[in-house]
């Protein structure tokens, strides 16, 4: 699932550069174990920075995204500048992709919900470790905060904006 979802991403993220909307992608890494939350998942206490679990996949990083945040908590916005990035760049509505969705992307939607974004989940953008996790979170989130879509419709949206915007 994980792998799926990155390969599903880039094409959302390319569609998104098109429009000439702003990527955000993020790794986890801490400055040492002391840096690091008491996770109760193991292997997150290994992402140090600067080691190779730390780098941005590969095929994010060619997709370019705009900026690259590291953090040190579940939710992209914790502790990061991403929700003023897209305030300055007024930004109304995300696109949520990327991996754990019972962590990571669950923390994310929460946090883009509470700070007034309105919230779009590509369900095929996202995976998990754990297929009934990643259901349940989906089922769960849709409820709550976010409508979950599939790529082909984020990226139809993203194309209807940038018709409409007089994007090139």
């Amino acid at each position: 699932m994980v792998n799926d979802a990155v390969n599903n991403t880039v094409p959302v993220m390319e569609a998104a550069n098109r429009a000439d909307l702003p990527v955000i992608a993020c790794v986890i890494a801490f400055e040492s174990s002391a840096d690091a939350p008491h996770w109760k998942v193991g292997p997150v206490l290994d992402l140090i920075a600067g080691t190779e679990a730390c780098e941005l996949d590969p095929r994010i990083s060619a997709a370019k995204p705009d900026v690259v945040l590291s953090k040190t908590a579940p939710s992209l916005f914790f502790g990061t500048p991403a929700g003023a990035i897209l305030t300055r760049n007024r930004v109304d509505t995300v696109i949520v992709s990327g991996c754990i969705t019972s962590g990571c992307i669950r923390a994310s939607v929460i946090d883009a919900f509470s700070l007034g974004f309105r919230v779009l989940v590509a369900r095929d953008c996202v995976g998990d470790h754990d297929e009934v996790a990643h259901e349940q979170n989906l089922a769960d989130v849709s409820r709550r905060y976010c409508d979950v879509i599939d790529a082909e419709t984020a990226i139809a949206g993203i194309e209807t904006w940038r018709k409409r915007n007089d994007r090139a």
